[in-house]
């Protein structure tokens, strides 16, 4: 393993060197006159031993690489088990069965005669200890996983049923892979999810579990992983191991009393205690509700905490059940006079805390909820945890605490709202903690991508605060999804709008959660609509244009920034519409359409310009010279890129420097083909070698900013550059870049990339194995439905078959190509297919 990361390590750093060296000795050589045969040699040799040192490392890197994926930044392995109830009793017995269990996995895997990943499932009725007891075994074999410790809590009996999908994306996230391009439906995620895990040893803990099909699909097929699950029913996993918790004996319940009220008390009165426990019906969490008032009313004797769970059990029998979900008699005695002990704002945090359909909640959120600050709010919700009625899940990605409420006291304190607080109250209490959300994800969304929000932004301008948008981000995606979807359904649009729209933003910027991310823009589009303000579902078309276009819909996206477009150009909102047009003109290059695309940027860039807007102009430049470059119009491009990089150097904004070099070596490689072309190969030979050490310098800006996606269309663009001397090197970058993007997911990227592989092969003389590939990814495309690309390959495959003497076997593809130039309307593309098709006709047919 040392080996072959010094390997990975050395090998872009030689080949970086050696780029330098060639580019340096182009230009130093114009000063000395040699022979041209010996200039030439001297680049060729520097070229070709950077070649044949990727060459050596091509094979090990990448079965390495495909072997165990690289997380990004160094990622510590993620901690995320929930902490040990403190006061955990019992349960020896079990505790000591598991242990057997992952013990002889571990002795039977040395033997080879274990086969798949260990699977325990505990399930029982609410309230027996279940995800105590699976808690307190996850911490005491954690040393075994080394490559980290994963937990979800799938709220079994919630409001909103957890899928497989939003666990898998978070455990992804948690592992460090940024999923910046949408990796598909759940079979695409369960692949990405099994690439990541091989060779590795993890611990997963999926509590609360209600369905069988939610577990399956995240059980990886890795004998070196553990899945530890809770669930009320059995789930008939086929499992290792199943174990049905019951409730506690007698002298267990007597002892978590001890635990909790003080052993003096309890051995003082142990007939009391006996009483308690019965009344509690020997359940973990009724003794524990009880174990947590008398420890904070110490003047309380057991014999009166049995009284009056005695008299509540008597007067409540009738009310058992509560929307289909049963509370244990013993539960709401025990909720009840624990609720009944708490001081009026307590109550009324927990009440309100109830009344949320997130998964759970920070710190702050307590003085959202009661109207207070949030160190009085704080206050209050630890004096619930204290009392046993809350529980304490940890720390988030940003360090804050994080509380939970146990279903049946969810249920229960739900009871107690509906009859104490009026509609109005309820209401006020969710606009409130909404009202909260919404403007920490407006701060973090601004702070991550001010031009979003208004325009002459300058990235770092806008102070988050105390919020750092990425982690924060992270931590709170499921409880913003669930707020979006909570303030629809109360019909709270304008905050369903707003704080819809601050997370499609926060997505965009990250490329991150497309599901999510299309599902709220949906979201966020009915709000607009239902509020009537025209201007806001423009904004909101616009968010699903951006989604649409990056989940592949490029229809959907046009037409959406079409109908933005006609709404701000009504509404005169000049800069809204330049955005509008823009995307519109993105679309349009994108599919294909290139005279129309470029006459929609150039309207795009005025539209900026007239605004004195400089960043979206200068972001707009680049999207035209992309579109100038796909035209062969190289000069026109780089001037555009040189002008749009100006700006951004100049406002410190990296990302898009890096993009804008990006850009700069496709244009350096295609002057240096033409040069070529023409015969001047001094020339062509110093463009190749610009070209090389841009897009090597725009690949390392990415890497040291983990922007995994973007280093690897830097390394595949690097490793089309098509520098005759360099085959070898550029066949490795473009390797490289395949392995990133399998690793993310990104299935229309490797698509793209084995296009460039293609054309890397032939340049090496490969030509079956350039067929192959060409294809292969030919018919990806198709199934993708991106006909542009799909053009672009058959075009690449007719041109490498008629290289190689093969004109009868392209002209198929070379018709084909023509075909669907001529249906996106792409002059420029047809005319080129039409001159390869050309070629492939015999002299009599032409």
């Amino acid at each position: 393993m040392r080996r072959d990361s010094t390997i990975r390590l050395a090998t872009p750093l030689a080949v970086a060197a050696l780029t330098v060296l060639v580019t340096a000795l182009t230009t130093a050589l114009d000063a000395f006159k040699l022979p041209p045969f010996a200039r030439l040699a001297i680049v060729t040799g520097g070229s070709v031993l950077a070649g044949l040192i990727a060459l050596v490392s091509q094979r090990e890197a990448r079965d390495s690489a495909r072997e165990r994926p690289v997380p990004i930044g160094g990622a510590v392995a993620p901690a995320q088990l929930p902490p040990v109830v403190a006061h955990f009793t019992g349960r020896a017995d079990h505790l000591a069965r598991l242990h057997q269990v992952f013990t002889e996995q571990a002795a039977g895997k040395k033997a080879r005669e274990w086969s798949g990943c260990v699977v325990v499932s505990v399930h029982g009725p609410g309230g027996v200890g279940k995800s105590a007891l699976a808690t307190r075994f996850a911490h005491e074999v954690a040393g075994r996983y080394p490559d980290g410790q994963l937990y979800c809590d799938l709220r079994g009996t919630g409001d909103v049923r957890v899928r497989a999908e939003d666990v898998l994306t978070g455990f992804l996230l948690a592992l460090g892979v940024r999923l910046t391009t949408d990796p598909g439906g759940l079979a695409d995620l369960q692949k990405l999810w099994w690439t990541w895990v091989k060779g590795r040893r993890i611990l997963i803990f999926l509590d609360n579990a209600q369905f069988a099909d939610q577990v399956q699909a995240i059980v990886p097929p890795e004998t070196g992983c553990a899945v530890l699950v809770t669930s009320r029913q059995p789930l008939y996993l086929r499992n290792t191991l199943d174990v049905r918790l019951q409730e506690f004996t007698e002298p267990q319940a007597v002892e978590l009393l001890a635990r909790l009220a003080g052993d003096d008390r309890v051995a003082a009165d142990a007939e009391a205690a006996v009483r308690v426990a019965a009344l509690c019906d020997h359940l973990p969490l009724a003794v524990s509700i009880c174990g947590g008032r008398l420890a904070a009313r110490r003047t309380w004797s057991l014999a009166e905490m049995a009284d009056r769970l005695s008299d509540e059990r008597r007067r409540r029998l009738d009310e058992l059940e509560i929307d289909g979900d049963q509370i244990d008699k013993s539960v709401r005695a025990t909720l009840w006079l624990s609720y009944e002990d708490c001081t009026d704002l307590q109550r009324r945090l927990l009440r309100s805390f109830a009344l949320l359909s997130a998964p759970d909640l920070p710190s702050w959120a307590a003085g959202s909820l009661l109207g207070t600050s949030k160190l009085d709010g704080v206050d209050q919700l630890e004096a619930l945890v204290d009392a046993q009625l809350v529980e304490y899940s940890g720390k988030d990605a940003t360090g804050t605490g994080r509380y939970r409420l146990h279903d049946l006291v969810r249920l229960y304190a739900r009871e107690r709202a509906e009859h104490e607080d009026t509609g109005e109250q309820r209401r006020a209490v969710i606009d409130r903690t909404l009202a909260g959300y919404r403007r920490r994800a407006e701060l973090a969304a601004a702070a991550r991508w001010p031009q979003d929000w208004r325009r002459h932004a300058r990235r770092g301008e806008q102070d988050s605060g105390e919020i750092a948008p990425e982690p924060w981000f992270y931590a709170e995606r499921l409880t913003l999804v669930a707020g979006v979807n909570q303030a629809a359904s109360l019909e709270m649009w304008e905050e369903a709008w707003r704080l819809g729209r601050a997370f499609c933003s926060l997505c965009h910027s990250m490329r991150l959660f497309w599901q999510e991310w299309r599902a709220v823009a949906e979201t966020t589009l009915l709000a607009a609509g239902r509020l009537g303000d025209r201007r806001s579902v423009g904004i909101a078309l616009m968010e699903r244009a951006a989604v649409s276009g990056g989940l592949g819909r490029g229809d959907l996206a046009r037409t959406s920034a079409e109908e933005a477009l006609a709404i701000f150009e009504g509404l005169r909102e000049p800069w809204w519409a330049a955005r509008a047009v823009r995307t519109v003109g993105v679309c349009l290059r994108d599919a294909g359409n290139l005279d129309e695309g470029q006459r929609h940027l150039l309207a795009a860039i005025a539209g900026f310009a007239s605004v004195g807007d400089r960043w979206w102009h200068a972001r707009t430049q680049r999207n035209l010279a992309e579109l100038r470059l796909a035209q062969g119009r190289h000069q026109e491009a780089r001037a555009l890129l040189d002008e749009a990089l100006g700006v951004f150097e100049s406002d410190g904004n990296r990302y898009s420097e890096a993009q804008t070099l990006r850009a700069m070596g496709d244009v350096s490689a295609a002057e240096a083909a033409d040069l070529r072309a023409r015969g001047d190969g001094l020339a062509a030979d110093a463009a190749f070698n610009r070209a090389a050490q841009v897009l090597e310098r725009a690949a390392e800006m990415f890497r040291l900013r983990h922007e995994q996606w973007e280093e690897a269309r830097c390394l595949r663009a690097a490793g089309e550059v098509g520098d005759p001397k360099n085959g070898l090197r550029e066949l490795a970058f473009v390797r490289r870049a395949m392995d990133t993007l399998e690793g993310l997911g990104d299935t229309w990227g490797v698509a793209r990339t084995e296009l460039s592989e293609g054309r890397a092969l032939s340049r090496l003389g490969r030509t079956e194995e350039a067929v192959t590939a060409l294809r292969h990814t030919a018919g990806t495309f198709r199934e993708l439905g991106d006909r542009w690309f799909q053009a672009r390959c058959l075009r690449t495959l007719a041109e490498i078959l008629i290289d190689a003497g093969r004109p009868a076997e392209a002209r198929e593809p070379a018709e084909e190509a023509v075909r669907i130039y001529q249906s996106l309307g792409n002059e420029v593309g047809e005319a080129r297919a039409e001159h390869i098709l050309a070629r492939t006709r015999r002299p009599e047919e032409r």
